[in-house]
C-alpha cells in the first residue's frame, strides 16, 4: 500500500521512516521527490501509526 507524507523533505526523513516501518516488522520505499512511502508487511493501520508515531502525518495516497 502507498501513503502520502507530505512533511517529509530529507533523507534524515527518509530514513525516519524506514525505521519505522522496519520496526513495526515490514519494508518501506520511500520516494522524497513524490513525497510518498510503499510499504509491505504491515497492514494498512499498523503502517500508518508506525509513521506517525514518527512524527509525521500521514494519508492513503
Amino acid at each position: 500500500m502507498t501513503f502520502t507524507v507530505p512533511d517529509m523533505t530529507c533523507g534524515h526523513c527518509k530514513a525516519a521512516v524506514e525505521a519505522a516501518i522496519a520496526e513495526a516488522g515490514g519494508h518501506a520505499t520511500v520516494d522524497l521527490a513524490a513525497k510518498t512511502v510503499t510499504v509491505e508487511g504491515l497492514d494498512q493501520t499498523r503502517a500508518a501509526n508506525a509513521i506517525r508515531a514518527a512524527g509525521y502525518e500521514v494519508s492513503p495516497a
